[in-house]
């Protein structure tokens, strides 16, 4: 597909991912982040948590993957989020992360797209100003 068939607000991928319990230990088992806030309730109930949250980077990692699948990991520039909301993930069922991803502008001179990710839980958008730059030509 060329640069002029990219329309912005166009939604190019999108996608579901669940997120729960067995998630967080696998994660920090590859990332080596063992704060215990993401694993006991007690600890991050006694920070002032709502009990176990996922791992930021573990968010933002899920949140690209629709993008990823649509144009592949290569064509990834750029990748850049805000974290504006924790998500926390109960001890039973979990969470699912919503992902929506959006032209947001269109470069043809450097023949690429800037997408904009909308990922929420439960509708409540946990990521801010998720942006993500691909390469199309």
């Amino acid at each position: 597909m060329t640069d002029a068939a990219w329309t912005v607000g166009e939604v190019v991928a999108a996608g579901s991912f669940p997120i729960d319990r067995e998630t967080l230990v696998r994660y920090a088992g590859a990332s080596g982040d063992f704060n215990p806030i993401h694993y006991r309730d007690d600890v991050a109930q006694s920070v002032g948590l709502p009990g176990v949250l996922a791992h930021g980077m573990l968010t933002m990692g899920v949140a690209v993957q629709p993008v990823v699948e649509r144009f592949g990991a290569a064509a990834v520039k750029q990748y850049g989020v805000r974290f504006t909301k924790p998500v926390p993930v109960p001890p039973a069922g979990g969470v699912v992360l919503d992902v929506t991803a959006k032209v947001g502008a269109v470069d043809e001179a450097a023949g690429t797209l800037r997408v904009d990710l909308t990922v929420a839980v439960d509708g409540a958008v946990v990521l801010g100003r998720a942006q993500v730059v691909v390469g199309i030509g």
